[in-house]
């Protein structure tokens, strides 16, 4: 899999798009600008991977015209891989219609097996999305696509609220996915990270040699997270800490996030699919991030 850091451009997964217009009139027409399309993902406890075809992009424009854009082939993303700052591609330079669009559709594969996870414990699982796959994954927010330029936006994956275990029996999982999706323009977009002392660490997990915690970011200065919870929380992101250059030392890194003030808080506890409770968090920071800056703020 081809992955994109944050702030660089992502490299195109596909080579040529099927595209039409519902309709009938040539893109053409009118002012037009370039759409670049990116997926990325904040992570979810307890599961190794979740899988998702994506077979299209269906876009809406205010004025009521319809652009389908079908893939030559699915494209089957393991959403879990898409962390701490890494995305990938959809999309990449799609010249289309300038202005403002009502809403977007990730077109989803029909396929029997093609929405799956994997558990922590290794066992796959059919995923299934109640609306039904052919409805697809849909992002009400509008948008623009600005005139004779270059429009580039990452959709923001938030497992940890979108994917559900409604029930398990005898290792059998039934899991359902309930997107929840942020549209960020990059142009507009920073991020958070830093550092998790060692013995802030250690005081926090309980398991601390194999799971190294979670970082939440809520929006806003001074929040209140001490009624958090894996069903009601208002986190925006939870971001994995991890030990990304092998050294022993333990960073996170929440990126897409929109330019503003936010509330930060580190907690070791686990948030189970199956379980709703209260989660346990550090004393909390405040952060602002700026566009196409990088706030720090280490525990």
């Amino acid at each position: 899999m081809n992955l994109t850091t944050y702030g660089i451009a992502g490299l195109a997964l596909i080579s040529a798009l099927g595209m039409g217009c519902s309709d009938g009139k040539d893109s053409d027409r009118g002012a037009t600008g370039s759409l670049s399309l990116s997926v990325t993902d904040a992570p979810v406890d307890n599961l190794l991977s979740v899988f998702i075809s994506f077979t299209g992009v269906t876009l809406q424009a205010a004025d009521g015209k319809r652009t389908d854009i079908v893939f030559p082939q699915p494209k089957t993303l393991d959403l879990l891989t898409l962390q701490n700052g890494m995305s990938h591609a959809l999309l990449e330079d799609v010249v289309l219609p300038a202005g403002a669009y009502s809403w977007m559709r990730l077109d989803l594969s029909e396929q029997a097996g093609d929405l799956t996870v994997v558990d922590d414990l290794g066992g796959e699982y059919l995923m299934t999305v109640p609306s039904g796959a052919q409805t697809g994954l849909k992002l009400v927010g509008g948008f623009t696509i600005l005139a004779n330029g270059q429009s580039d936006f990452t959709i923001d994956f938030d497992l940890r609220k979108s994917v559900t275990l409604t029930g398990k029996d005898a290792g059998k999982g039934d899991y359902v996915l309930r997107p929840t999706l942020r549209l960020i323009d990059n142009a507009e977009a920073g991020g958070i990270g830093g550092m998790i002392a060692t013995t802030t660490m250690q005081a926090a997990c309980t398991n601390e040699p194999l799971y190294h915690g979670v970082v939440y970011v809520f929006e806003g200065l001074d929040r209140s997270i001490e009624d958090y919870n894996a069903e009601t929380g208002g986190a925006l992101v939870a971001v994995p800490v991890i030990d990304s250059d092998n050294d022993g030392n333990f960073n996170y890194t929440a990126a897409f996030l929109p330019a503003g003030d936010y509330t930060v808080a580190y907690t070791c506890d686990i948030d189970d699919l199956a379980v709703d409770e209260s989660l346990v968090f550090t004393a909390p920071a405040n952060a602002t991030v700026i566009a196409g800056g990088s706030a720090t703020v280490n525990f």
